[in-house]
């Protein structure tokens, strides 16, 4: 079974589209986000995301995870940030 919290991690990177939006939204770091990204995506066996210099993208097995993770985590979608 998938480790819930990577995959709340990673709930929250497709939101932001970048790791560094979805560590202050969780309140962690960018290293720890892209780190649980790294980890999930060597426990999945999959590339689950595409990093640009523009920001982080979904592949389809993210697309795929990430509706089917969306029942087993909470607060999904998650509530935007006031900017």
């Amino acid at each position: 079974m998938l480790d819930p919290r990577r995959l709340r991690i990673l709930l929250a990177v497709a939101e932001e589209k970048s790791f560094s939006g979805a560590a202050q939204r969780l309140s962690l770091t960018q290293s720890a986000v892209s780190q649980q990204m790294a980890a999930l995506e060597r426990e999945t066996g999959v590339p689950l995301l595409t990093r640009t210099p523009q920001g982080v993208s979904l592949t389809e097995a993210g697309r795929l995870l990430t509706r089917r993770s969306y029942p087993r985590t909470t607060r999904w979608p998650p509530r935007r940030r006031s900017r």
